[in-house]
């Protein structure tokens, strides 16, 4: 037994030992999550799910529209949706269903939402309590009814852009707690500008990280090749929105400025918000 247990105390064998326990430990957890979800899903039907892979095998980008146009259909008012097997969602197709959830002040699941701080940083999208609700008294002011009416003829223009292939660029301010839409000039831009191809590929990172059971680790996750893409794109996006950011703060400084940007017709959501927290500062 003496050898035995020397192998053990020595350096390797106690990082085997390590090793061992924290993926049992692991197993464990994993196992009483999905026992969780099982319970919690017991009372909503759903389609049919792989014990390991969940619905992945429906989500794949190829069919992946089709399978949820016919969920919804199977489903009129929710189901669940499994990334993997023990990772579990309530899907919402029916309004009343949707407005019974919105309406409550749980507080947000941060295991997807977790994915994105990297990205916009700690915003309203991520926030509850409290802080959210300075943050949205914040913003309120920029979604006034006003504001809001002049902006239809913009949003509708730049939908027939987007939908003749043209990209949509949004400038999401990690700093500045919010995701807000540049000017109108920004959103004619092609899909070579830099910082909008970066968005579209940030998203599609997030949405495959999402399918990606093995990644919801984010030790795992920033390892990965795909980890360090996500983080690069990220670096290049707060460059650009810090760019911005600073630019225009510049530009207001300018007393005659603000004035002139009041009397426009059309005011960019970017310069509301810093006039904003101009104010509160």
């Amino acid at each position: 037994l003496v050898p035995e247990v020397t192998s053990i105390m020595n350096p390797s064998g106690l990082m085997a030992v390590v090793c061992l326990t924290c993926v049992v430990l692991k197993a464990i957890q994993l196992y009483w999550r999905r026992q969780k979800l099982l319970k919690i899903f017991k009372s909503f039907p759903g389609p049919p799910t792989h014990w390991l892979y969940g619905h992945l095998q429906k989500l794949q980008q190829d069919d992946e529209l089709d399978n949820i146009a016919s969920w919804t259909e199977q489903y009129p008012h929710c189901h669940p949706v499994w990334v993997g097997g023990f990772l579990g969602f309530l899907w919402i197709n029916h309004p009343e269903y949707a407005k019974a959830v919105f309406s409550r002040g749980d507080p947000k699941s941060l295991r997807i939402y977790s994915f994105l701080v990297p990205w916009i940083g700690q915003g309203l999208l991520i926030l509850h309590g409290p802080k959210w609700f300075q943050h949205r008294r914040l913003l309120m002011p920029g979604f006034h009814y006003d504001i809001l009416k002049s902006y239809v003829t913009v949003m509708a223009d730049s939908v027939r852009v987007m939908l003749v292939g043209t990209a949509v660029g949004t400038v999401l301010c990690s700093n500045l707690l919010v995701t807000g839409h540049m000017a109108y000039q920004t959103l004619t831009l092609g899909v070579d500008n830099l910082y909008i191809q970066t968005v579209m590929d940030l998203s599609l990172m997030v949405h495959l990280r999402i399918q990606t059971p093995l990644h919801h680790n984010h030790l795992v996750y920033w390892l990965s090749s795909q980890g360090r893409r996500f983080h690069k794109a990220c670096r290049l996006a707060h460059h650009h929105t810090d760019k911005v950011i600073r630019e225009r703060k510049e530009f207001l400084k300018d007393e005659r400025q603000p004035e002139k940007i009041q009397r426009r017709r059309h005011l960019d959501f970017l310069d509301i918000l810093l006039s904003l927290i101009g104010r509160i500062h």
